[in-house]
């Protein structure tokens, strides 16, 4: 391994001694507001605490501007009651709420005024499914003799059903989302593998004594397809994929349609279960 090492940093250091630096100019854009709405009511708990965050895209290779959206005024009305809750602003991009209160089946409207522009969205809170068992395999997935989390849930019958798995493992940074629809399974127990896998680096793949945590969400079609498209576009591998296109949700700029924001109002029911791998030797 150490002989394709050195070659290919002598290979790497022949060809940028001979090589002039290219500008490329990047297309640029006036910044969007980004809209992060998810009000999600964990199953047992009051769901009350709720934050949504506000922020504007950014140059291309810009890193380091503070992109927070601050000043704005967010609030959520219930639909059926017409109450109002006014999202308190925190100057630093999040604005947070201690008194949502979560109602199955109820519609939401999410309003925010921000540059003297409304921003707009609905969405309704859908019961979803409790997780039925988890457990840990190494025969369900792909690859043999790789650890993988195995999650079980019973889809209800007689109606379509869109769904979205979070796994968190502890000490990662970023969360693994599976979308899913009942389709093919309507009515029926549904289960779904997650595994990790990697040819060069085994300490990558699931040990005895990681911990996954796991959410289950019944979201609406829109969402659904939404986070289809996001992860399509999130690094498939997969050179013949399709050509990343823009991405938008369901928020509405009611004043000037034409700056639209991207992200996405979402309110929902979700189950829990954390998972802790063991050593099945």
């Amino acid at each position: 391994m150490k002989s394709y090492i050195y070659s290919f940093l002598f290979i790497l250091t022949l060809f940028t001694s001979c090589t002039d630096v290219i500008d490329v100019d990047v297309p640029t854009a006036d910044p969007r507001l980004v809209i992060e709405a998810s009000l999600d009511w964990q199953n047992g708990t009051d769901g009350k605490q709720q934050t949504i965050k506000l922020s504007t895209t950014t140059p291309y290779f810009d890193t380091t501007s503070d992109n927070a959206v601050t000043g704005g005024t967010v609030t959520v009305t219930r639909s059926s009651t017409n109450d109002t809750i006014l999202f308190t602003d925190n100057n630093d991009g999040t604005y947070t709420t201690k008194n949502f209160e979560a109602v199955l089946n109820e519609t939401y409207i999410l309003n925010i005024v921000y540059n003297n522009e409304t921003y707009t969205a609905t969405e309704t809170l859908r019961p979803t499914t409790p997780i039925t068992s988890v457990n840990q395999s190494k025969n369900n997935g792909f690859f043999s003799d790789v650890l993988e989390v195995n999650v079980y849930f019973n889809d209800p019958e007689d109606e379509t059903n869109f769904y979205i798995l979070k796994f968190q493992e502890r000490d990662e940074d970023y969360p693994y989302l599976r979308d899913l629809s009942d389709d093919l399974q309507n009515g029926n127990e549904i289960s779904v593998v997650y595994e990790k896998f990697d040819d060069d680096n085994e300490d990558e793949e699931f040990q005895p004594g990681d911990v996954v945590d796991i959410n289950l969400y019944n979201v609406s079609e829109r969402y659904y397809k939404y986070m289809q498209l996001l992860n399509s576009q999130s690094g498939s591998g997969n050179p013949f994929a399709p050509t990343p296109v823009e991405l938008r949700g369901n928020c509405i700029n009611e004043t000037n349609p034409e700056n639209y924001p991207y992200g996405f109002f979402r309110v929902t029911e979700t189950y829990k279960e954390t998972y802790t791998f063991v050593d099945e030797e």
